[in-house]
């Protein structure tokens, strides 16, 4: 099944540079832009068995930020599983430690996101081609 990428990110000049960077990557995977990690599980939990997601989540975010949004995540029995990549401007090391801790994929830095993203795009384009994901099951509830 080809993932549907969720950009989960406030600013909108660099959600436009994370979608001109997959266009020019040839990435053709559908992509869903929210702006925070409120609308981030919305979409989530509309397509839970429609779609399997990787999601490039910011951390700095208002109503519900990139930890928040791990944390909410991570708690859902139908969601914990979902593929998290973290870009965002923090080179903070606890805020590392904290993404990591709730299982991301990875962490990028959004440094010269004009210029060097389009390499970081790269690799999430051979992930994408690289790992099987399952096929759609229905969600686990809690009886």
């Amino acid at each position: 099944m080809k993932a549907t990428i969720l950009i989960i990110d406030d600013d909108i000049v660099d959600t436009k540079v994370m979608l001109k960077a997959l266009k020019q990557s040839k990435i053709s995977n559908e992509v869903i832009c929210t702006g925070n990690g409120e609308e981030g599980i919305e979409v989530l939990r509309k397509h839970i068995n429609d779609k399997s997601f990787v999601v490039l989540l910011d951390l700095n975010m208002p109503r519900m930020d990139g930890h928040e949004f791990l944390e909410a995540i991570r708690a859902d029995d139908n969601l914990k599983s979902t593929i998290v990549f973290v870009v965002t401007t923090s080179n903070d090391d606890i805020d590392k430690w904290k993404a990591y801790q709730k299982n991301i994929s990875g962490y990028i830095l959004k440094e010269n996101i004009a210029e060097d993203f389009i390499k970081k795009i790269i690799m999430l384009d051979y992930f994408l081609l690289a790992v099987e994901l399952p096929p759609k099951i229905k969600p686990i509830t809690k009886s």
